[in-house]
């Protein structure tokens, strides 16, 4: 829709919220004591939004699993978290780095410098959509208002390429008006914000925790996750390296020792390494075990399961 056909004032993310007419008359406490109250109420919405972040992550799972990428698409605040969500699955999940990405409307500096007016120019959202996603793909348009003109123009671009489309909004009529591009609509209805129009607040916090659940959950569905364990991680860092000896050591079952010398052998891969040292593979041996097993850490260890 174009923006000069957006009906603003009656989006409920920019009403006014009668809980905090009187915020510039409040302490600091009382602040702090509304805006937590507030944020439960994000909370909550996201509860109410079960089914459908499940749907998403199905439809996700499906595509990765089918060699699609995942693309986040946002302008704004909407775009940074989508950014951060996608710089975030290389080092949590050990993903490739085409695997999730993120479109942010005004480029790469919108991350840093707001750019308000990039959220209007659905024109560079058919370019960025055409130069990075292809049928397979799914797409995640994030928009607050649920009528953000860069993300509709970049999810129509999408399900014309033939990508799966998805809609995290924090508005139920604006996500509606999506309902023809768009393969599934996530809406946690937050209501009016603490500061009018400042969907940084609790839109954004429910965004946030749609975007954490979507991604979670799809990579442990991909074989990424062993429990509630990250035996993906990238060791890049002292503290990160530390935990890749703990993992190995625990659920491989064996001594630090033994663990930092896998973890050596197997150049850092843990998944790699837990079976190696479970099993007594090589690197080589073993990697072709997740292969076989399709990915998943717990399918490869079944077949060497201690008596």
């Amino acid at each position: 829709m174009p923006a000069s056909r957006i009906r603003y004032a009656r989006l409920p993310t920019e009403r006014s919220n009668p809980r905090s007419r009187a915020l510039d008359r409040m302490t600091p406490r009382e602040i702090a004591a509304l805006m937590n109250r507030e944020d439960r109420r994000a909370v909550l919405a996201v509860g109410r939004a079960q089914p459908q972040i499940a749907a998403a992550v199905e439809m996700i799972v499906a595509a990765l699993r089918d060699g699609g990428r995942l693309v986040f698409v946002g302008a704004g605040t909407s775009g940074r978290l989508g950014v951060l969500e996608a710089a975030e699955c290389p080092p949590t999940f050990g993903t490739p780095g085409r695997l999730v990405q993120a479109i942010i409307a005004g480029g790469r500096g919108a991350v840093f410098r707001s750019r308000e007016g990039a959220e209007d120019d659905v024109a560079a959202a058919r370019r960025a959509v055409r130069a990075r996603v292809r049928r397979g793909d799914v797409v995640v348009g994030i928009s607050a208002s649920g009528v953000t003109p860069f993300v509709s123009a970049a999810l129509t671009a999408a399900r014309r390429r033939g990508a799966k489309t998805v809609l995290v909004a924090c508005n139920a009529e604006g996500a509606f008006r999506q309902r023809r591009t768009t393969h599934v609509r996530v809406v946690p209805a937050t209501g009016a914000e603490v500061l009018a129009g400042s969907t940084r607040l609790k839109a954004g916090t429910a965004t946030k925790l749609v975007l954490n659940t979507l991604t979670t959950a799809s990579m442990t569905g991909l074989g990424r996750v062993y429990g509630n364990r990250m035996v993906d991680l990238q060791p890049r860092s002292a503290k990160l390296r530390e935990r890749a000896l703990r993992l190995v050591a625990d659920l491989a079952g064996v001594s630090r020792s033994r663990a930092r010398a896998t973890l050596k052998a197997s150049r850092g891969r843990v998944r790699v390494a837990i079976v190696m040292a479970r099993s007594g593979l090589n690197a080589t041996e073993a990697s072709r075990a997740l292969g076989d097993a399709g990915g998943s850490l717990r399918v490869a260890l079944q077949k060497f399961r201690r008596k």
